[in-house]
């Protein structure tokens, strides 16, 4: 099977940087976790011969960060000297009597162990003898590494479209040379990208004087909203709205729930709306439900959602090509189409945001503090949030492992310091939501993902009005 050729960076990006920065703090670790079903145990041997080609030929399966000194530029990416594929990758029975719950318990450590920084930022673990012969596929990675388009794209490299593929005729590839860059190599690239994106910027000053001259209130206009608009993107908040998820600690419950991506679909269309504003919808009027189990109800709770700025002709599948949009939004809105069409219009107005493309340049100014800072700043940001949503497309084909068949696959998003995250991941007429909770914030997950699944219901239920 011909497989789509991925380009990657030697660098992070500047909001790579970041999400590497803040990690210092347990609340703010970037971790993004997928658990995917399979029909049967893949084929050891295949699988395992999968993953080493794919390790020498997408580079980042192979790197390890290495930052500069004093700061000078982005942490850059290079080959480990000592990349051992056993380390990244083991094979387990599964604990228990091998159902969903169990496999979410082992998940839920594995994702919440920090990453050896020392070495790729990745792992998998195989859980095999599923209560129904089954097997599940366990995979982390932090998230500067790829944002979960990007993580959709090197997956490619391990995934079949069949079930039984011919063997790949070609060679193993010859495994990278690895990277030992010495402490004067560091600071000389350092320094080199730092004059490099230097002029870049400076390449652009000329236009925007231009356009300065020729249109001076429009250009004042744009300064203004976009001085307004950072100024919302970077502001500190205190609390949580919600009077019920208050508590934060390191800890992550994992749920999950299954979806009809059609009704969905069709729901979001009756408001001239997209798949992603039926998602906020549902999660709202299930919040709703939440609050007021615990006899709180809440007019409005505060959310953080990724806002892709990936283009179709965006062939780098490493890094993030997001911007983490922070709004209020209306939960306590009774009737479900009301509320569709109240999420469809904050989205837009969402994604209308100047400060969006201005991330990058925040971004940089922010990684040329002392990273105490930067963590400090983003923890005010961040751990009051209540509830952080993500929508990622997926296949809407089947697709195999190793000769086995998924069934389902489940993506859970980092936290952040929010009290919950509920990450859509869309696979061919379904929709696998993960549902990670923070236990200080929600301790009874099982009220919570009931209330979930009924604001689900609600929306779905408008495709057949």
């Amino acid at each position: 099977m011909g497989r789509p050729t991925l380009h990657f960076e030697h660098r992070m990006s500047e909001q790579d940087a970041v999400l590497w920065t803040i990690e210092s703090d347990p609340l703010l670790r970037s971790t993004v976790t997928s658990v995917a079903l399979l029909d049967r145990s893949p084929d050891r041997r295949r699988l395992t011969e999968r993953i080493e080609r794919a390790s020498r030929t997408v580079p980042r399966l192979r790197q390890r960060v290495v930052t500069t000194p004093w700061n000078l530029s982005t942490p850059e990416y290079v080959v480990d000297p000592d990349f051992d594929l056993g380390y990244h990758m083991r094979w387990q029975k599964a604990p228990g009597a091998g159902t969903l719950r169990d496999v979410l318990d082992v998940a839920e450590p594995f994702a919440m162990a920090g990453f050896d920084r020392s070495r790729p930022l990745w792992g998998l673990v195989v859980l095999e003898d599923l209560e129904d012969g089954g097997a599940a596929l366990v995979m982390k990675v932090h998230h500067s590494l790829a944002d979960g388009v990007g993580m959709m794209r090197i997956s490619t490299a391990f995934f079949d479209l069949e079930a039984q593929p011919p063997d790949d005729p070609t060679p193993m590839p010859a495994a990278p040379p690895p990277g030992r860059p010495s402490l004067w190599g560091r600071y000389r690239s350092g320094v080199t990208d730092r004059v490099r994106s230097g002029v870049s910027v400076l390449s652009e000053v000329p236009g925007r004087t231009v356009s300065a001259v020729r249109h001076p209130m429009g250009t004042t206009e744009g300064a203004v909203r976009s001085t307004t608009s950072t100024a919302r993107m970077l502001r500190p908040v205190t609390r949580p709205l919600s009077p019920v998820m208050v508590g934060r600690s390191p800890a992550a419950r994992f749920d999950s729930l299954v979806g009809s991506l059609p009704a969905l679909k069709v729901a979001a269309k009756r408001v001239d709306g997209r798949l992603n504003d039926a998602f906020l919808a549902a999660v709202a009027g299930g919040l709703d439900r939440y609050h007021r189990s615990h006899g709180a109800p809440v007019d409005h709770l505060r959310m953080t959602m990724p806002i892709n700025l990936r283009t179709r002709d965006d062939d780098v599948a490493g890094g993030n090509r997001f911007v983490p949009a922070r709004f209020v939004f209306p939960v306590s809105v009774a009737d479900p189409l009301e509320r569709l069409v109240l999420m469809r219009d904050l989205v837009v107005a969402q994604r209308a945001e100047p400060a969006l493309h201005l991330a990058g340049s925040i971004s940089g100014v922010l990684n040329r503090m002392p990273g105490a800072v930067t963590t400090a700043l983003f923890g005010r940001m961040l751990k009051a949030i209540d509830v952080v949503t993500s929508n990622v497309p997926g296949a809407p084909f089947d697709i195999f492992v190793a000769g086995a068949r998924m069934r389902a696959n489940y993506a859970f998003g980092p936290l952040s310091g929010a009290a919950c995250n509920l990450t859509l991941l869309s696979y061919g007429e379904a929709i696998d939501l993960g549902i990670s909770t923070d236990p200080a914030a929600v301790p009874d997950p099982e009220v919570f993902v009931d209330c979930i699944q009924d604001g689900f219901a609600e929306i779905e239920g408008l495709a057949a009005g």
